[in-house]
């Protein structure tokens, strides 16, 4: 069976043509005795769960020995659960092996860049390059399939989990071999190889693969590409890994669709998931809600960001938290109403389905203190009822089911590459955040109350009137030409401090800064400008910049200054630029503003590229808006992002009703209100 992976969604056991939001947890029955589990499943009917994970940390449960196997405790939790009308996202188990394997086997253990070995004790103690692991997990997922493959329950494959949280870099023997051929296959010769990674530098030539060693501890930097290459490397060893179990289940079981969670959020970034998300047939993610100012504004960038990795089309939050998680230094419980404005963010998004960790609040291990549907307090507490209440809310919200995402008129550039070649070490400044920088912009879309899509570049960019292309460090001959027949074509686009430095091998584009773009932007830097903490530059607008300033030298007369420096050494010269084509402009930000600063700047180019807000006037920056559509009707999420109430009586639009969902047109603080309306939003 010839399958096109990215198209296909859950196959629901019952009534498969129904319309539905599919909702959930991680269900870990291995951890309770067996009469709780009936209690399990009435709560979860209770709830409105239609859907759970199962299996993800079992292995040793399921595979006790080698040769040793049980699955009577599986076969009686899936018949259960498909008793009960639940339905089973099926994992592999293979993401935690069993103290049996490490210890016949302890060469599958990472190896740390200092050449210390990872051991066993707490979970994802595997190395991704690994032959005597590959073997095992694939002897297991293969098991699994075969048992369950025809399982009324089974609605999709779950490989592994959280491939690469914490295993992504392993610096073993393993992956020093598997290193060579990744690079033998980029680079077909040493010659070649030498030459992309410049080894006249510091004696560093190599004359046979043999030789070249992953980036283990140096007494200097090691080798930038080097390092650039391990992260690609690293990249592909664990998609390999997917496509490797992957390809078990579909020969086994090709009318069961496959995923695995990604974790697009905070500053996870050893994946590159835009690479990854041709490999399942729907995208997945985990995200926790971090701390701080932004912390709503992050999780609304990663949902959207993962809407565009799933290409617009419906895709699963497989994990995020009722509460309080157990990882971050101060874990706070969530306020009132967050538990439902954090899933609705997601299914604004495109979500189709809305899971947590974990059912059931374990008693024991790492994660005891990590909220779950069902509480340490039980049925009888604030967060289960919270629980129930966004179940019958998903339930009501079914005519969204399989809607699609409508695109902004404008866009953010988010790119895995210039993330990892940006923050390298001995760099102008060790302080750069890439996805900060990417954020900070978001947030100011969100002040302008204009929707701002989160893609990859090698996407199609030509439906965007406006495109910006924070720190876009590393810019291919390729990609500076598509962005330079953009603007032709009469896109306008804005790009940031150090960007279009390099080219794909990390060597730096000659000429002056900023290189690839130089010429596009009409402006030429010599040197950089980093700024030490703590130090500030004004701009004559009545922003303040700091991180980074550049001396600008305008070399084209279509160049403005759009604002100029007041202080610092630059002070006299532009900040911000705008080139102008016959039909387009490029434009440059030459220090880091942050979200207020970038707020004060974005509506004179919205202006210039003729984006408009979405949103009325009366509520700009107050609420995040994500819209939906079937083709006919555009759902319209309107989530409060302040801590006060807004009043919505400007937006038009027919309410939809559940519990969860504001019921007025005066949105309290956290509230979210969903409006269908017939007509596409302002273009």
């Amino acid at each position: 069976m010839e399958v096109e992976h990215g198209r296909r969604w859950l196959r629901w056991p019952s009534e498969p043509e129904r319309a539905r939001l599919a909702f959930g947890a991680d269900y870990n029955p291995e951890q309770w005795p067996r009469e709780v589990w009936a209690e399990d499943v009435r709560a979860m009917r209770t709830a409105g769960v239609n859907i759970v994970a199962l299996a993800i940390f079992s292995w040793a449960r399921i595979q006790p020995g080698e040769d040793a196997w049980d699955f009577d405790w599986l076969d009686e939790v899936m018949d259960l659960l498909h008793a009960n009308g639940v339905a089973v996202n099926l994992a592999t188990a293979t993401a935690s092996p069993p103290p049996w394997l490490t210890t016949r086997h302890p060469e599958i253990l990472p190896v740390d860049a200092d050449g210390r070995t990872l051991w066993p004790g707490a979970r994802q103690h595997w190395r991704p390059t690994s032959p005597v692991f590959r073997s095992y997990a694939l002897r297991l997922t293969r098991a699994l399939a075969e048992r369950y493959g025809r399982h009324p329950a089974l609605a999709a494959w779950h490989v592994s989990n959280e491939l690469g949280c914490h295993n992504v870099y392993d610096y073993s023997d393993d992956a020093a071999a598997a290193f060579r051929e990744w690079l033998r296959s980029r680079y077909g010769t040493v010659a070649e190889l030498n030459r992309a990674w410049a080894t006249t530098f510091w004696s560093q030539g190599y004359g046979d693969w043999d030789q070249i060693l992953p980036p283990r501890l140096a007494a200097s930097y090691p080798n930038p590409t080097q390092q650039l290459d391990f992260k690609r490397f690293s990249s592909d060893a664990l998609k390999d890994h997917l496509r490797a179990e992957s390809a078990v289940l579909r020969e086994l079981t090709p009318a069961i669709p496959v995923t695995t969670n990604f974790m697009v959020m905070g500053e996870t970034k050893g994946m590159n998931y835009a690479d990854w998300a041709g490999e399942v047939d729907f995208v997945s993610n985990d995200h926790y809600l971090l701390t701080g100012p932004q912390a709503q504004d992050e999780l609304s960038f990663s949902a959207n960001l993962t809407g565009s990795l799933a290409g617009g089309r419906p895709w699963y939050l497989m994990e995020h938290s009722t509460s309080a998680v157990n990882w971050q230094p101060t874990n706070l419980a969530k306020k009132p109403g967050g538990l439902a404005r954090d899933s609705l963010t997601h299914v604004a998004y495109g979500a189709d389905a809305v899971c947590f960790f974990q059912w059931r609040q374990s008693a024991g291990g790492a994660e005891k203190y990590h909220s779950a549907m069902v509480p340490h307090a039980g049925e009888d507490s604030e967060v289960f009822r919270s629980v129930t209440d966004l179940g019958a809310t998903l339930a009501a919200l079914a005519p969204i089911a399989g809607t699609l995402r409508q695109p902004a008129n404008a866009a953010i550039l988010f790119d895995w590459e210039s993330w990892w070649a940006s923050e390298l070490d001995s760099h102008p400044t060790s302080r750069l955040r890439y996805r900060q920088e990417a954020l900070d912009w978001y947030s100011a879309f969100l002040a302008a109350g204009v929707r701002a899509d989160v893609i990859d570049p090698a996407g199609d960019l030509t439906g965007y009137d406006l495109l910006v292309a924070p720190i876009l460090h590393v810019v291919p001959a390729e990609l500076a030409r598509r962005l330079e027949e953009y603007v032709t074509s009469g896109g306008h686009l804005v790009t940031t401090y150090f960007s279009g430095i390099v080219d794909e091998n990390d060597h730096v584009w000659l000429g002056g800064y900023p290189g690839a773009l130089r010429e596009l932007l009409g402006i030429r830097i010599e040197e950089f400008g980093p700024l030490l903490e703590g130090d500030t530059v004004e701009l004559d607008i009545g922003v303040t910049g700091s991180l980074w300033t550049d001396r600008i030298d305008r070399t084209d007369p279509a160049t403005e200054a759009l604002a100029v420096y007041k202080t610092g050494d630059q002070a006299g010269r532009p900040a911000i630029t705008l080139r102008r084509t016959p039909a387009g402009s490029a434009s440059y930000v030459s220090t880091r503003l942050g979200p207020d600063g970038l707020a004060a700047v974005l509506p004179e180019l919205l202006t210039v590229s003729g984006v408009v807000p979405d949103l009325p006037a009366e509520v700009r920056g107050l609420v995040d808006l994500a819209v939906r559509t079937d083709g006919r009707q555009h759902y319209w999420f309107l989530t409060n992002r302040t801590d006060h109430d807004v009043d919505l009586s400007a937006i038009s639009g027919e309410p939809l009703r559940g519990p969860s969902l504001a019921q007025d047109a005066i949105l309290a603080p956290g509230q979210v209100r969903i409006l269908r309306r017939p007509s596409a939003p302002p273009a």
